[in-house]
């Protein structure tokens, strides 16, 4: 007779290194996202409920622990309405596996396709920071010390190129190239793009490799922690954890930084920034890597400050322009550097 536990991690293995890559044909980032919702959700099994993981079958992980989990995480990881829906499709389709391979599981399957998902408003809000909130979170951390150093870069380039935590976790070291001033990131489908850093960014760049990767090869993961004597590449539970800690400490001197940061905030808030410079949403697509142009439209809908001071300035019989940014009309800066020229 099989052991539940064993059938329950032969199909979750078999979930990751078979169905997904092989059969499905699921980008790395896809895999990597759901490694992680598994790897949080048998954390929770395991540190709240109290079952060993190696006791945890289907009937332990049934309906009413995935909802106690995503619960969990709403409270005290700020999971949008969007990301709780991403986290349960993730645990949907594993168990549709697991029926198919395994229809007695069905039963399983039926449990956990009877959780709903979340509604989700039509238009939703955009959470970002303010420009000094962000400047107050990226001078948080202590550059004298290694630990600083490092969540201060990782912020910083974050910040810089609105980069989503899958792409700065899947980077190298030679990803950047600091005489172009450019940067190199995979995004969702294995999409590739170019954007253009600071030089402050670079400079950054440079304290950073000089500290932790002095003799590395360019295809060494950029941002590591070590297991084992080796290098791996950083958890973005990590990155949550740092940025949080130092979100906390900043908010000390800047009422503005809100009571719950994530990761994710500094690509919205460096997306609404490039779009209260004048950028046009068309480039700010390319920028992000959005695959369909509607997603970036949440910019235009989110910020009423830019629509108050248009109304102010019609209600002041103000008719002089705004400032031309240096992109106006001049698609092909962004456009060269978003790979979309030759």
């Amino acid at each position: 007779m099989t052991n539940p536990t064993d059938s329950f991690y032969r199909h979750l293995r078999e979930w990751f290194t078979v169905f997904m890559p092989r059969q499905r044909g699921a980008s790395p980032h896809t895999i990597t996202a759901c490694r992680h919702t598994w790897n949080m959700l048998l954390r929770y099994v395991a540190e709240i409920r109290g079952v060993p993981l190696e006791r945890v079958t289907f009937s332990i992980i049934d309906r009413a622990c995935i909802v106690e989990f995503l619960d969990h995480m709403r409270a005290t990881r700020s999971w949008t309405g969007t990301t709780y829906n991403q986290r349960l499709a993730c645990i949907r389709s594993f168990y549709r596996y697991a029926a198919t391979a395994e229809p007695t599981l069905a039963i399983h399957l039926a449990d956990v396709n009877g959780i709903p998902q979340l509604k989700i408003a039509a238009t939703p809000t955009v959470r970002h920071l303010s420009t000094s909130a962000v400047a107050a979170l990226l001078a948080a951390p202590d550059p004298t010390t290694k630990t600083g150093l490092r969540d201060q870069f990782f912020m910083i380039l974050m910040y810089d190129v609105a980069a989503r935590d899958a792409e700065m976790l899947a980077l190298t070291v030679g990803d950047l190239d600091i005489r172009r001033l450019t940067i190199d990131l995979i995004g969702k489908g294995a999409k590739p793009r170019r954007l253009p850093i600071t030089g402050e960014t670079a400079a950054h760049y440079r304290r950073y490799t000089d500290a932790f990767h002095r003799d590395a090869d360019p295809g060494d993961p950029l941002f590591f922690t070590i297991h084992g004597h080796q290098k791996t590449r950083m958890s973005d539970d990590n990155v949550g954890r740092f940025v949080r800690q130092h979100a906390s400490s900043a908010r000390e001197s800047c009422a503005e930084i809100p009571k719950r940061v994530h990761p994710h905030m500094l690509r919205h808030s460096r997306a609404m920034h490039l779009y209260q410079a004048g950028m046009p949403l068309a480039l700010i697509t390319e920028w992000l890597g959005h695959v369909d142009p509607e997603t970036t439209l949440i910019y235009a809908h989110a910020d009423t400050e830019m629509k108050r001071q248009a109304l102010a300035r019609v209600g002041s019989g103000t008719t002089s322009p705004p400032a031309v940014p240096m992109w106006h009309d001049r698609d092909d800066i962004v456009r060269r550097l978003c790979g979309l020229t030759a």
